[in-house]
């Protein structure tokens, strides 16, 4: 199954999928916001159904206490749209710092200012569904070891 994880951002969405085994999460070309219903009718219905996605992550950028903010709030109702549009599975995934952390690996890489505001998202949506499909993994295997 094919997983698609979604960075929401007020200018772009950052996107990435998964492989057939649920185990690599790759980045896909970011998308540029033009307003709430182009970008879920018409690019993110294209990339599912390019794609074969079967479930969505959504990225919620939750606050180091555990709260959610102004920006988890519209992140979680962006999920919501998605349920009712696409009519696929769609999930929602603590992102906390995937953002800083993919700044601080363009950083190492020595990349530059452009370059990383051009990666920055599809960086970030890649750390978070990686950090979900590691945890499916985990979950699994922790099943696997109890049924024995």
């Amino acid at each position: 199954m094919r997983i698609l994880g979604i960075d929401y951002g007020d200018r772009r969405i950052g996107l990435a999928l998964s492989d057939d085994g649920e185990k690599i999460a790759t980045g896909l070309p970011t998308l540029e916001r033009k307003g709430a219903s182009v970008d879920l009718t018409e690019a993110l219905s294209r990339v599912c159904r390019e794609q074969g996605v079967a479930r969505i992550v959504v990225g919620v950028p939750v606050n180091m206490d555990g709260s959610h903010g102004p920006r988890a709030r519209l992140s979680v109702e962006f999920a919501q749209r998605l349920r009712e549009s696409l009519g696929i599975e769609v999930e929602t995934w603590d992102e906390r710092l995937t953002t800083a952390q993919a700044e601080r690996l363009m950083l190492a890489a020595d990349l530059s200012r452009e370059k990383r505001k051009q990666r920055r998202d599809r960086l970030a949506a890649q750390l978070l569904l990686q950090s979900y499909l590691d945890a499916r993994a985990r979950s699994r295997q922790s099943a696997e070891g109890a049924r024995q």
